[in-house]
């Protein structure tokens, strides 16, 4: 059984572990610890499996020009032998539902639209968003509380740390 829980000091290695196996590069891996050196790591959720960590989700907080502040989800990692058997997705689930609880009322992703559009998330660009990246259809938004998500605010900024992956 899956157990999903907040990350703990102690849990730092094995984290930095998920997301180094799951990217070609050390990158998303990286970045989740400059985040949290930041103050930046909004939310870190994890999945422990016959407690070991198999999986890892950060949000992070999200801004645009008018000064409406999201959260901003990923990266998110599963272990290889771990994959495809829902871990990810509760991960997701678990990882909104705590954003809404924390206040924030609206969340973005830069991935795959055919996996985050089970979750709600709707092409940015058809709320009037964008993202520094050129994510394209990749960028989108979900709004968790109604009336809260910034239409027609334009571009929307990552925390700087991000840029660290470029």
């Amino acid at each position: 059984m899956v157990v999903l829980r907040f990350e703990q000091p102690h849990d730092r290695s094995a984290i930095y572990a998920v997301h180094a196996s799951g990217f070609p590069t050390d990158g998303e891996a990286r970045l989740v610890g400059l985040l949290r050196q930041a103050g930046h790591l909004s939310l870190s959720l994890l999945a422990e499996l016959d407690d070991r960590i198999v999986g890892h989700v950060a949000f992070s907080p999200v801004t645009t020009s008018t000064g409406a502040v999201g959260a901003g989800l990923g990266p998110i990692a599963v272990l290889e032998p771990h994959r495809r058997l829902g871990i990810a997705a509760q991960l997701v689930e678990s990882g909104l539902a705590e954003c809404r609880a924390a206040g924030f009322g609206w969340v973005v992703v830069l991935g795959s639209p055919a996996y985050y559009s089970r979750f709600g998330f709707r092409p940015a660009s058809e709320l009037g968003l964008s993202d520094e990246y050129g994510g394209g259809p990749a960028f989108q938004a979900l709004e968790l509380v109604p009336g809260e998500l910034p239409v027609g605010a334009g571009l929307v900024r990552y925390a700087s740390e991000f840029a660290s992956l470029g």
